[in-house]
């Protein structure tokens, strides 16, 4: 699972998902990528699964480039636990995404094979998504 090596401080707030990508709103290294049409935090397993899903159908061709890195920790109180006693324990690492933001991108492969691989990545996100292509994005995602 992906996760920063070391950080600066162990616990975060919460933060808000206001407005659109500012950055990582471009196809920077592949053909066609998948962007972001809502706000969500990604957690580390789910770009995982994305991940795998894109690389089995691709039977291991062409290249795939994963954009969103995992390095906001979310901590969770155990069930049927009073309040108070302080910030919770860690229990997993997510991913900011908010939309327009490109969070895969893959090359190397047919068009057909490469808009399916995606759709199937698509799949394993607990955003809505969509699929571009280079020609699509001459100048940033909308």
């Amino acid at each position: 699972m992906l996760m920063p090596k070391r950080v600066k401080r162990r616990k975060q707030f919460r933060g808000s998902m206001a407005g659109k990508a500012m950055r990582g709103n471009t196809l920077t290294f592949g053909e066609y990528g998948l962007v972001a049409t809502e706000p969500c935090w990604i957690k580390s397993n789910q770009i995982e699964a994305a991940r795998i899903a894109l690389t089995r159908y691709t039977k291991r061709t062409g290249k795939v480039w994963i954009k969103i890195f995992p390095d906001k920790p979310v901590t969770a109180k155990p069930a049927e636990t009073r309040m108070g006693s302080g910030k919770g324990t860690l229990e997993y690492w997510v991913a900011v995404v908010k939309p327009g933001r490109v969070m895969f991108e893959i090359a190397g492969v047919p068009e057909e094979s490469a808009k399916e691989a995606l759709r199937l990545a698509m799949h394993k996100l607990p955003c809505k998504c969509k699929i571009v292509s280079k020609a699509d994005l001459e100048g940033g995602v909308e």
